[in-house]
């Protein structure tokens, strides 16, 4: 690759310790003077940071997910720049894999993720939602994150995974712990221990849905194909994998930013609260463009190419900022201001094409019921901005790891958290809430 073609260049480096603070001068500089550049960091790669050429760049038919770990077909190295220190054997699943393999594995998991599927969960999410407040709300005291954001995802993944519910701290603390633990912390190794300990669960449950059935994603999974042959057990654990982290880190995200702002605007939470029917719907697309949990993703160029004005070499690295994306000017009127009823908003949160994010309606819908939940029970809240802990890095996501606040104590409306997992999990075994909806449409009663 000659120098001439690496221009503009510009220092972009997500990993960098004060990049979540200079998010927003960076994003403008780029989008002012270089909506596509070159940075040396990470061995090299384009940065793409305007709409447009996010755009474009994400359409192109010689952009390639591809990872490929063994080198059996061209090398390439999937989303993450730099590659994650984790599990660099495994493909994450139909987010690293081109057509016709990303199309034949993804149709398999849509009739449990669309939207009639995710409806039916409903009344499960409400009463996770309901006894992670229960076991709080008597003491005026909350970590949003802790206590609220980062349970219920977790458990309704693993309902819809057909996990026991029971476990889900097993997953829940490696999957948020693996996103903000750099791997030089002293904290990684333990983090990698509770890696393997969830891993070793989670081949576990392959093995005993693929000896005795039972409804859910994993069983999806271990039956799918790939190019007409059976999903081999490596690549079955890296498509769950990705359920996982979708699952849970990005609505935990989400939630608690949303959660953390209304607090930092009271008339603004009482407007939303007030008017959810006609605004939440409108928010909970601005929460999702403002914040965009996962901030972007990795490509790799397929073919030589020129898109958004750029002359591209097969191998090239490119990184698609969504999160730069739905700030620029161009597309968002006062990109920097959060507008609750915010008009044509348009943003690339869940990514673009094809591989666009098949969880979304799980992401929204967790979120909603979460927010209105508060807002009914705990409505005067007020967060801590001292004791609040956002990631160091959002280079992978934006997050949160706590967001303490406290309230008018209420009363309890039911049993806490545990006798309530033990009550959903007859839930999902007696109604088997989760298989497809495609044979089960009807909602969880409770």
């Amino acid at each position: 690759m000659t120098t001439e073609r690496k221009q503009p260049n510009f220092h972009f480096d997500r990993f960098a310790p004060d990049y979540r603070d200079n998010f927003q001068a960076i994003t403008e500089e780029m989008h002012g003077k270089c909506p596509v550049a070159w940075t040396d960091t990470h061995e090299g790669h384009w940065v793409a940071a305007g709409n447009r050429e996010v755009f474009e760049l994400s359409r192109c038919p010689h952009t390639s997910n591809d990872h490929d770990p063994q080198g059996v077909r061209r090398g390439y190295r999937g989303i993450s720049i730099p590659p994650s220190p984790r599990a660099r054997g495994i493909r994450g699943g139909i987010l690293e894999m081109d057509e016709p393999e990303h199309r034949e594995l993804r149709s398999v998991l849509n009739p449990y993720l669309s939207p009639a599927a995710v409806k039916r969960w409903i009344p499960f999410i409400d009463e996770v939602v309901r006894a992670a407040i229960d076991e709080k709300i008597e003491s005026g005291r909350i970590d949003f994150v802790d206590d609220l954001a980062n349970i219920v995802p977790a458990v309704l993944t693993l309902g819809m995974l057909g996990v026991p519910l029971r476990k889900w701290e097993v997953y829940n603390e490696p999957v948020h712990a693996a996103v903000y633990t750099h791997p030089e912390s002293e904290d990684y190794p333990r983090v990698a221990e509770m890696h393997r300990t969830m891993g070793i669960d989670l081949l576990t449950n392959m093995a005993e849905v693929k000896e005795r059935p039972r409804p859910g994603l994993i069983h999806a999974v271990t039956q799918a194909t790939m190019n007409g042959e059976p999903l081999p057990d490596m690549e079955a654990l890296g498509m769950l994998a990705l359920l996982i982290g979708g699952g849970f880190d990005t609505t935990t995200a989400l939630t608690a930013h949303a959660l953390e702002w209304l607090s930092q605007n009271p008339d603004e939470r009482e407007t939303l609260s007030k008017e959810r029917d006609d605004l939440l719907d409108a928010a909970t697309e601005e929460f999702l463009r403002y914040y965009t949990p996962a901030p972007g993703d990795g490509r790799t160029i397929a073919e030589d190419c020129e898109v958004a004005g750029k002359q591209f070499e097969e191998g090239d690295r490119v990184w698609l900022s969504w999160a730069m994306a739905n700030r620029d000017p161009q597309v968002f009127q006062d990109p920097e201001r959060l507008i609750l009823d915010r008009k044509g908003n348009r943003h690339y949160s869940f990514g673009l094409g094809v591989h666009r994010c098949i969880g979304s309606n799980v992401a929204r819908t967790v979120f909603k019921r979460m927010l209105v939940a508060v807002f009914d029970r705990i409505p005067d809240y007020v967060c801590d901005a001292e004791t609040t802990v956002h990631y160091d890095t959002i280079a992978v996501i934006q997050g949160m790891r706590h967001l303490p606040a406290t309230f008018t104590p209420g009363p309890r409306l039911g049993p806490g958290l545990e006798e309530t997992l033990e009550k959903l999990q007859k839930v999902c075994d007696e109604q088997r809430l989760a298989e497809p909806v495609t044979v089960h449409r009807d909602a969880a009663q409770i």
